[in-house]
């Protein structure tokens, strides 16, 4: 996670749309007494049976968690709760052999969902890719990745997008190369929150994991003053315009989101004498986003997010 952090600072140290603003940093840290605690399953829609299958579920959900906006009545929760659903109903839905074979409209199907997904050809891809390299290195199991990394999150990401092509989620800015990883940490995340710090979800270096940049974490920080946009990006934005992917614009709103929180961070740490976690600030971010559906956020077609 060295790499994210570093390439996110390189990122806020040249950026020409957005800007992490310091004073409003520190506004928003003086009104925290300590991190609002949310509970990870806070609506239930997740599946958890404490063992395997769950991490099997959680892998399948995270290959899958990108890109919901297109579809005004889709979102996150329809996932989660949809994929929970299929497998109370089927508990060898998400088995290796069978993620290699589903079509588009089966992955409706087990979502219940009516119509084609955003990015569905991606969405099926990627569930074969997970299928196929489960099946060829890990003897089908997820519960193997996370069982192979020692209790180290930073090592589950890197053999996350070590095997898992669709979680290489890089970019290209200014010349050079900047990971932002969301949806292998958020993998490491959801261990950690679904199982409490226990069991599949024990990682001894879970203050390693950065935010999970996405496209509601930048829309609330702009609310809270902690980003500033330059005025073509923000009528871009507030016109709910696209904005391409590895844009120089796109990249900004999420590598300055990562830097951003963690200086958010490290000033709570400092203020509080004790450490504070990335993975709980996102957790806060994110939950306060979702609770504010009309917040203008930007949009770019994109598989990691």
């Amino acid at each position: 996670m060295d790499d994210v952090r570093a390439t996110s600072a390189w990122v806020a140290s040249h950026s020409s749309h957005v800007l992490v603003d310091s004073s409003g940093i520190e506004k928003v840290v003086e009104t925290i007494e300590s991190i609002p605690k949310v509970v990870w399953d806070f609506e239930g829609i997740h599946y958890f049976d404490n063992g395997p299958l769950t991490v099997q579920y959680l892998f399948v959900l995270d290959a899958l968690n990108f890109c919901f906006w297109p579809d005004k009545e889709l979102s996150y929760d329809h996932l989660a709760s949809g994929l929970k659903a299929s497998l109370q109903n089927d508990k060898s839905a998400f088995d290796a052999d069978r993620l290699q074979k589903y079509t588009g409209p089966e992955l409706r199907e087990l979502l219940k969902w009516p119509r084609p997904l955003p990015l569905e050809d991606e969405r099926v891809r990627l569930l074969h890719e997970v299928g196929c390299e489960l099946e060829r290195s890990f003897e089908g199991k997820a519960a193997n990745i996370v069982e192979s990394c020692g209790k180290s999150a930073v090592k589950l990401v890197a053999v996350i997008t070590r095997h898992f092509p669709g979680f290489r989620d890089h970019s290209l800015y200014k010349g050079h190369q900047v990971f932002l990883y969301k949806r292998a940490q958020i993998f490491a995340a959801d261990l950690w929150g679904a199982f409490r710090g226990q069991g599949y979800g024990e990682f001894n270096d879970i203050g390693s994991i950065t935010i999970m940049a996405d496209y509601i974490v930048p829309a609330v920080l702009r609310q809270l003053g902690v980003l500033k946009y330059s005025s073509t990006l923000a009528s871009i934005i507030d016109a709910n315009s696209e904005i391409g992917p590895g844009s120089e614009e796109e990249v900004e709103l999420r590598a300055c989101s990562i830097y951003a929180v963690e200086k958010m961070r490290e000033l709570m740490s400092m203020k509080s004498g004790k450490q504070v976690l990335s993975v709980e600030l996102d957790l806060w971010l994110w939950s306060f986003g979702i609770q504010c559906p009309s917040l203008p956020h930007h949009r770019t077609l994109s598989i990691y997010y």
